[in-house]
């Protein structure tokens, strides 16, 4: 299969990278040569990561690069595609825009699906003559590592696009779940709910950021807890997410103030150096100046 990724971030570049190692020869394309430099140096060294830990072999390191090209041409990246995945910004007019140009430039029985995490696929599908082959594909990051992905399935999308979309998903070793196009779908409208209330607790005083974190991991079992997660995603990201998901579910999603102040002041995370836990070199070394030292 030929793959094209539009959006060469974190997310982008994760997705080049699991379709290349199942085989599939993928383009990754990005409006800057740089953008697209980056994005292929973060796969080159995830799978230097994978060789030092004995998930992945040289010889498969080097059959993966083998298989990825970049550009900062659309048409070029989509001319010959079965399948265009975009991960560009969440922006709705973005993607429709993204959906009209790869209609104009890729085959007629293309895919076209949307890593999204929240936004309306039906209303991107709108955008296209063929509405019937678009679908939601929601990865999760780091896309290397995280074994699901959310098959978002519009109100256009034909059963044959759905079939196609599972057999993708299960080629690359993941896991699936399909559900119906919903505001936040079944994952993030969830997650931001657990995460959404962590921060009241903490804007309550109930507990700090690394007590509710620890809570959820050793009682519940999760992997990461919902405020560092909301560290990793970006809590500008959660913001907007809270902010659309209020919109078209209710006050139940209104954003905390404490999340509302840590966005004002620059303070997104993981990616700004502090959100409500403070990084350096992309680790977690502590809790912010507001709760102290992280003595989890």
């Amino acid at each position: 299969m030929q793959v094209a990724v539009l959006g060469a971030g974190s997310m982008g570049h994760g997705i080049a990278q699991v379709s290349a190692m199942a085989g599939h020869d993928v383009v990754l394309r990005d409006v800057e040569a740089d953008f697209v430099a980056d994005g292929i140096a973060g796969i080159e060294e995830n799978l230097a990561e994978g060789v030092e830990r004995d998930k992945v072999t040289e010889s498969e390191m080097d059959a993966t690069l083998d298989r990825i090209s970049g550009t900062t041409e659309l048409a070029e990246a989509v001319a010959d595609a079965d399948l265009v995945v975009e991960a560009v910004p969440e922006d709705m007019d973005l993607k429709q825009e993204v959906f009209a140009d790869v209609e104009a430039a890729a085959p007629d029985d293309t895919i076209v699906a949307s890593n999204t995490s929240s936004l309306s696929v039906t209303e991107m599908a709108s955008a296209l003559e063929r509405p019937e082959r678009a679908v939601g594909l929601h990865f999760f990051n780091p896309p290397h590592i995280m074994d699901l992905v959310e098959i978002v399935v519009a109100e256009q999308t034909s059963d044959e696009t759905e079939t196609r979309a599972i057999e993708y998903v299960r080629g690359i070793d993941k896991e699936d779940v399909v559900v119906r196009d919903s505001a936040g779908f079944a994952t993030s409208r969830l997650g931001l709910a657990l995460g959404l209330e962590a921060i009241r607790m903490v804007e309550q005083g109930v507990a700090s950021p690394a007590d509710i974190d620890a809570a959820m991991r050793k009682g519940y079992g999760y992997p990461m807890g919902p405020i560092e997660l909301g560290d990793h995603v970006g809590l500008d990201v959660r913001l907007h997410i809270a902010e659309h998901l209020r919109e078209e579910l209710g006050e139940r999603f209104k954003p905390p103030q404490a999340l509302r102040r840590k966005v004002r002041a620059g303070n997104l995370g993981k990616k700004s150096g502090e959100g409500f836990y403070v990084w350096e070199d992309g680790e977690k070394v502590g809790m912010s100046g507001e709760w102290g030292a992280d003595d989890e």
